[in-house]
């Protein structure tokens, strides 16, 4: 089960950085929002299916902190857009990632117990890799309104840490 996990997660972590760099040139700002916020939704949706799975304190901790943190900055997102009057606009990228997620999703939800910890834990990591790595090489660069960029680059600084957070888990629970 868990060579299946990681191949579900290193298609996740390919589909999520090879999409933007394919098209970034042609992502335009709204398409980058949309982006941005359905990453963040696939990441609190993971750590619902965690708070309603896991026993272990240090992973429900983690989960619970990736939907205040992931909540918060789609949130902010949410208000930038409404305050200059953009509407999210729903791309291939985001569909492949909500696609890409649903099967990472079902997979994990199969699993119970440490099992399910250890797979949370590498998916987080290898997500926010992912996440952090398109947000600095490609959609940060590829976004022209100064306010959202300063939003993503706060939100890839937010992340960075999430990163680092989901590395330790991963080396905890080996």
């Amino acid at each position: 089960m868990h060579k299946a996990i990681g191949a579900a997660l290193l298609a996740f972590s390919l589909a999520f950085v090879a999409a933007p760099a394919r098209s970034a040139d042609k992502l335009n700002d709204a398409q980058i929002a949309h982006i941005a916020y359905t990453a963040g939704d696939i990441d609190i949706k993971a750590a619902q299916l965690a708070l309603k799975t896991s026993k272990n304190a240090d992973i429900i901790a983690f989960a619970n902190n990736m939907v205040a943190d992931h909540q918060a900055v789609n949130d902010k997102a949410l208000a930038l857009l409404k305050k200059l009057n953009v509407t999210p606009e729903d791309n291939d990228v985001s569909k492949g990632l909500v696609a890409q997620s649903a099967e990472t999703q079902a997979k994990l939800a199969k699993l119970t117990g440490a099992e399910f910890d250890k797979a949370y834990a590498a998916n987080e990591l290898a997500y926010h890799k992912a996440v952090n790595g398109a947000l600095e090489q490609t959609l940060i660069p590829a976004t022209g309104n100064a306010e959202l960029k300063a939003l993503l680059n706060t939100g890839l600084q937010i992340f960075q840490g999430h990163q680092q957070h989901a590395e330790m888990l991963v080396t905890m629970l080996k």
